[in-house]
């Protein structure tokens, strides 16, 4: 009995002292390895600290650049991610910097840019636990399983597809101008807080779009995930600890019910297109019904294993609205505080709508024509991007360009940082000039990937051209009806999850 009391404490004590090893590997040894192997590779960036890394002046600084507005100006860096330019300040360009044991280097070189973002299936998109409460679909999957998500929504973002939205997006834009109508007087001007309306406005299109219901049938899906996103920007802010997300928290809480109300209203909707199909109606011609019609068609052919399952579907659905309304109300936002500040473009913008459309309802075609609209949206795209920075991770020691990186780092595209570089886009890089784009973005950015709002390689975003054509649409709308100029009440202070309130001073047009 004592020798198998002996063993039992002898595998005790292995067990226990390779747990300790474990441990101390991840904690300690294996970071200190990695750090030392980045600066052999010419990166610099704070030494490791024990578990945290950079966490504790991340979550500081973020918070005291939150905590009150700046002068107007183009220059956002220091406030929306105050660490990160620090660290590049303060390291150089060729800097890494620590999430807890992991550290993310930066990649500023277009052409090691455009590698990165290239060879999608090696340089791959890092994933969190906190990804999982906001939504999957086909922008967190990798490999395969993204280029088979790829291939059944494609169908749903072809041209000939997005003409048939045109009038989602015009009834939309109607909707929120109406509702100005009855607020802005017929003679002189008035105070109005234009960022609620837009909000609505991209959120009524989407939910047309998406699932022809309208805005009031989509409300519930917007404001959840909306809501969603605060959390988990804030979950993320703070010191990630391994297993925290399943304590009963009340933000944990939260966040759990607000995915169960989430798939529970989007089951809803689709589970009524089902019904539907299936007593012979006709595939609806939204986003939502072209999805089921690409997938339907697909396991026809190919077998269930090659289309989608319900649950992948209902991530999908998550994914339109956060990424179909968020980014078109963005950046009509940041138009309109841009044209606000500099009215000659707004007169520009006017008279080349005017021009094109008069005071009909603007169509696909003469949208296509609006240039020095698509000049003042690509400059508000570099200036203000929908992502000012993209994240990669390597699961193998991986060469890109002259570096050599170990498995597990994750790599980081600061996009804003190119977007604001005076190398690239000379000295007045941070200022709103749209005349930059005249010839195009080739010619602007010299053939070098050093622009990409929307992404790059085959992982660009699937719904570029749907979000530009709703803001065209929205802007031209605007535009024919109203001038506007930025309330003297209006705070300049731009955030990573929300915006600055736009309130402008809106006159109707003659």
């Amino acid at each position: 009995m004592e020798i198998l009391y002996s063993i039992v404490a002898l595998f005790c004590a292995v067990f226990i002292s390779f747990q300790a090893w474990k441990f101390l590997n991840w904690v300690w040894l294996k970071p200190r390895k990695v750090e030392k192997w980045l600066r052999e590779q010419g990166f610099n960036g704070n030494s490791y600290r024990f578990l945290i890394g950079d966490y504790k002046e991340i979550a500081m600084m973020g918070k005291e650049a939150q905590s009150k507005p700046i002068n107007f100006g183009n220059d956002i860096v220091p406030r929306v991610m105050p660490f990160i330019h620090q660290s590049v300040q303060n390291h150089g360009e060729n800097c890494f910097i620590w999430f807890g044991t992991k550290p993310a280097v930066f990649i500023s070189d277009p052409e090691m840019i455009k590698e990165v973002l290239s060879k999608n299936y090696i340089f791959q998109k890092p994933s969190t636990p906190l990804d999982k409460l906001l939504a999957q679909g086909i922008a967190a999957y990798e490999t395969d399983k993204w280029a088979k998500h790829r291939r059944l929504i494609n169908p749903a973002f072809h041209l000939d597809k997005l003409k048939h939205m045109l009038p989602s997006f015009y009834l939309s834009c109607a909707d929120m101008l109406s509702k100005w109508e009855n607020i802005v007087p017929s003679e002189g001007s008035c105070e109005l807080d234009v960022w609620p309306y837009l909000q609505t406005m991209t959120s009524d299109a989407i939910s047309r779009t998406a699932f022809g219901s309208n805005y009031e049938e989509g409300r519930k899906i917007f404001e959840l995930q909306k809501e969603q996103g605060g959390l988990v920007l804030q979950a993320f802010l703070k010191l990630y600890i391994p297993g925290w997300r399943f304590l009963p928290t009340k933000t944990n809480r939260r966040m759990k019910e607000i995915v169960k109300e989430v798939e529970s209203t989007i089951l809803g909707i689709i589970s009524k297109r089902m019904h539907g199909i299936e007593a012979g109606e006709a595939y609806s011609d939204d986003l939502l019904g072209i999805l089921l019609e690409s997938n339907f068609k697909e396991m026809r052919q190919n077998g269930n294993e090659y289309g989608m399952s319900l649950k992948e579907v209902i991530e999908e659905c998550k994914l339109f609205y956060i990424a179909g309304q968020e980014t078109t109300s963005a950046l009509l936002a940041w138009t309109m505080i841009s044209l606000s500040k500099h009215s000659d473009w707004q007169v520009r913008a006017r008279e080349e709508v005017q021009q094109v459309f008069g005071s009909d309802k603007p169509d696909f075609q003469e949208l296509n024509h609006l240039k020095i609209v698509t000049m003042i949206f690509h400059e508000v795209l570099r200036l203000y991007p929908p992502a000012i920075m993209l994240g990669r991770t390597v699961h193998k020691e991986t060469t890109i360009g002259n570096v050599i990186l170990p498995a597990g780092v994750q790599i980081f595209l600061p996009t804003v940082l190119l977007h604001h570089d005076t190398k690239i886009w000379g000295d007045n890089a941070k200022e709103f000039n749209p005349e930059r784009f005249s010839e195009g973005v080739s010619k602007a950015t010299k053939g070098k990937l050093s622009y990409f709002p929307f992404g790059g390689g085959p992982r660009i975003c699937i719904g570029q051209n749907f979000a530009m054509l709703e803001a065209k649409m929205a802007l031209a709308m605007i535009l024919q009806r109203y001038s506007f100029e930025l309330s003297p009440s209006y705070a300049h202070a731009p955030d990573m999850i929300n915006l600055p309130i736009p309130t402008s001073i809106i006159t109707k047009q003659k």
